[in-house]
């Protein structure tokens, strides 16, 4: 990928989406993100986080509003300057720097903790950012990895169903089709992931111990038929390799 200074249209999009949120908006997906990431290791304010793929800037603005360190790596400017702004109307000043995972240098052994929720769809050399990122935490750190999940019925990433099942050129087609060239310019899902494939790839990079979606789910907080099916991929390891299969995301908690 590369850093795009031009306003790009999907990125436009996104932003206008993201508009009635404001940082209230995303409390619930902030205390699910340290929730998560608990499961792993404690987080306080002595930890170092990075996000990358930061977006508007919520994550790492919320962060520094509840005393928690948080830097974030963003490849648009766009919405860097969106952060920036949502940062000063809520007087907080955001700790995020312009760069691409793939090529940016991220330090080595810098961090407790990384996030990159809903990113690494959008990163073309996807293992090698994730080499940049194992390398940049510390031992014991934790990744908080969540991304497209490629056998979903519903993708998060277009409102068409199975569309995530499409061969990676002919979703390329259908959205240049529909949107433009332009998409493939850090717009477009390059890639849809599976748990095996990822799996695979954590361990070879050296990442000691991988939770799943299941490994995380907290039966206290479920109800009805997901809490049921859940508990039942929890005993279950064939139910639990069909659940992850169709789930509508790959959620991971992986510690270095």
């Amino acid at each position: 990928m590369e850093i795009h200074h031009e306003e790009l249209a999907e990125i436009r999009r996104y932003i206008e989406n993201q508009k009635g949120y404001g940082l209230q908006g995303k409390a619930a997906q902030y205390e699910r993100y340290l929730r998560v990431i608990r499961k792993a290791r404690k987080v306080d304010s002595r930890t170092r986080m990075l996000e990358v793929g930061t977006g508007t800037g919520w994550f790492p603005l919320l962060c520094k509003a509840n005393g928690l360190q948080c830097k974030g790596l963003e490849i648009s400017p766009q919405l860097i300057e969106v952060a920036m702004e949502l940062g000063a109307a809520n007087g907080i000043e955001p700790d995020v720097e312009l760069g691409n995972v793939e090529v940016t240098d991220i330090g080595t052994e810098e961090y407790d903790v990384i996030v990159a929720s809903s990113v690494f769809e959008h990163v073309e050399k996807w293992y090698d950012g994730l080499k940049r990122v194992y390398r940049a935490l510390r031992p014991g750190g934790v990744l908080f990895f969540e991304s497209t999940n490629k056998f979903s019925l519903q993708s998060n990433e277009w409102p068409v169903p199975f569309y995530a099942w499409l061969p990676d050129r002919l979703r390329y087609r259908f959205r240049i089709m529909v949107q433009g060239p332009e998409i493939m310019k850090l717009g477009i899902d390059f890639h849809q992931f599976r748990y095996p494939q990822l799996r695979r790839a954590l361990r070879e990079i050296g990442f000691q111990t991988i939770l799943d979606a299941v490994d995380l789910a907290d039966l206290g907080r479920l109800r009805g038929l997901k809490k049921a099916v859940m508990a039942t991929a929890k005993r279950n390891p064939l139910a639990r390799r069909i659940l992850l299969t169709f789930m509508d995301a790959t959620t991971l908690v992986c510690t270095k």
